[in-house]
């Protein structure tokens, strides 16, 4: 039986601890291209053992990077994995079907088991979560910021039904650390673009992302401690995510006060000078 024509990419960095079960899932895709991100551990060298197109090169930019990535690929179809992620059975299946006709959408979206160590995420939009992950390469296009990259495509986008499992966090100290990373990445979108946040406007942010949407709307306290953890956390993350953007901004303000005390003092040395 021959392998369904898609390209598999998958994005790497210090990954050895998931890159093998990630690949083992992809193995029925007649392409997978693993790009690397200047890893100092063995992921390489595992990532190997199951293609030949294992891409080395560095990350400055995720979207810029991705767009990239999808580009080496041979097959007109691609789907995107993280190598914290998973493609079940019943997804591949999927694919595999859909390719075999004629898809009628450019792009499709998959919905997402996110897990906390071993505990699936079934509430607070933890599931199912869709996001484009199998599309057209020549079609599809991440805008290039550091983080949390939003998809263009023009065209209505399919809905598969299969899921990708995602081993997103290893333990709390894993999410946290996560958090404090995006959040970084996040207040520096926010001051690179030219974004306005007021202190009001994080504070609303960060009340209506945890109690309005995770808690009341999508029941997160179903989920008993994970979900209460996940709902309180991605309202301080906008929060947080607001604290990091005025350090910037202040930082801004006070090297642009003291180039422009520099400028002024040897303005008067010159004036001195001519004197």
């Amino acid at each position: 039986m021959g392998k369904t024509p898609v390209t598999v990419v998958v994005i790497t960095k210090n990954e050895e601890e998931n890159i093998t079960e990630c690949l083992e899932s992809a193995v029925w895709a007649d392409e997978i291209i693993v790009v690397d991100d200047e890893s100092t551990d063995t992921t390489r060298e595992i990532a190997g053992r199951y293609t030949d197109k294992v891409l080395l090169r560095r990350m400055e930019n995720e979207g810029k990077h991705r767009n990239w990535a999808y580009a080496q690929a041979a097959n007109d179809w691609v789907l995107s994995l993280d190598a914290d992620e998973r493609v079940t059975e019943g997804l591949s299946g999927e694919i595999t079907d859909l390719l075999k006709g004629t898809p009628q959408y450019k792009a499709y979206t998959i919905p997402r088991r996110n897990h906390i160590g071993d505990y699936w995420l079934r509430y607070g939009g933890e599931y199912p979560a869709p996001q484009t992950r199998l599309f057209l390469k020549k079609e599809f296009k991440y805008e290039e910021a550091e983080v949390h990259p939003r998809a263009f495509m023009e065209g209505d986008t399919g809905h598969l039904k299969g899921d990708l499992i995602h081993y997103s966090h290893k333990d709390i100290t894993d999410y946290l650390r996560s958090l404090n990373s995006h959040t970084t990445l996040e207040a520096r979108k926010w001051y690179l673009t030219g974004r306005k946040m007021s202190m009001g406007h994080a504070i609303w942010r960060t009340l209506d992302r945890c109690f309005y949407r995770r808690l009341l709307r999508k029941k997160a306290y179903k989920d008993g401690i994970y979900g209460l953890t996940v709902a309180f956390f991605s309202g301080i993350y906008q929060f947080v995510s607001y604290l990091k953007y005025r350090e910037l901004m202040l930082k801004a303000v006070d090297e642009g006060q003291k180039s422009e005390n520099r400028g002024q003092s040897q303005e008067l040395r010159y004036r001195k000078s001519d004197s």
